[in-house]
């Protein structure tokens, strides 16, 4: 968990200029290979990093790689203390900007997360290089009301107004590590859907 999420441009203005960004900043074709829909560990999306000009799009691959597996998410709570994140933690934050992200319930019940009335998601998450790849992993912590029926944890959702402060205030990374996400909007997804 988060094993899933969503990246739709036809569904928000603001992933739509998230494409755009990446299309000025690397050319088309890297903004035409940008997958959309369903996205899936080892995807290379892009991530909003703190730059002076303001929070801006990079490319970078979901999952830090190790020599045994490929670690798409940080637990929230613990992360300051494990040393596969805590620098990353610490100091190279990023955010994941989404439509919204999938779970699966222990019947095998598939649902669609998203903000109430905001057509984006955004994910706090950290980032690092290994093995020469960019690369980054999504923020975890306990479930909250809106999600606890379905998951035991979720991913750590950021407010509009948090984005800014996540990625510049790194004074402020142990107060979001413990926050509470704000409620979500729950879809149960047609049972035809295959997500995984």
């Amino acid at each position: 968990m988060c094993g899933r999420y969503q990246f739709s441009q036809e569904q928000s203005k603001e992933i739509l200029q998230i494409i755009q960004e990446v299309q000025d900043k690397f050319g088309t074709k890297a903004a035409h290979d940008v997958r959309r829909g369903e996205i899936v560990p080892g995807c290379k999306m892009p991530v909003l990093l703190g730059s002076d000009e303001g929070p801006t799009p990079e490319l970078l691959v979901w999952g830090f790689r190790t020599s045994r597996s490929l670690i798409i998410n940080a637990r929230a709570e613990t992360a300051l203390e494990k040393p596969t994140f805590a620098e990353s933690t610490r100091y190279q934050h990023c955010v994941i900007p989404s439509t919204g992200f999938f779970e699966r319930d222990g019947d095998k019940r598939n649902y669609h997360f998203t903000m109430p009335s905001s057509t984006v998601l955004y994910m706090a998450g950290i980032h690092d290089v290994r093995g020469g790849i960019p690369c980054f992993c999504i923020l975890t912590t306990a479930a909250n009301d809106s999600m606890r029926e379905v998951h035991d944890r979720m991913p750590l959702v950021l407010e509009p107004e948090q984005v800014e402060p996540w990625l510049y205030d790194m004074k402020a990374t142990e107060t979001f590590l413990k926050m509470t996400p704000p409620l979500l909007e729950k879809q149960l997804l047609d049972a035809q859907i295959g997500l995984w």
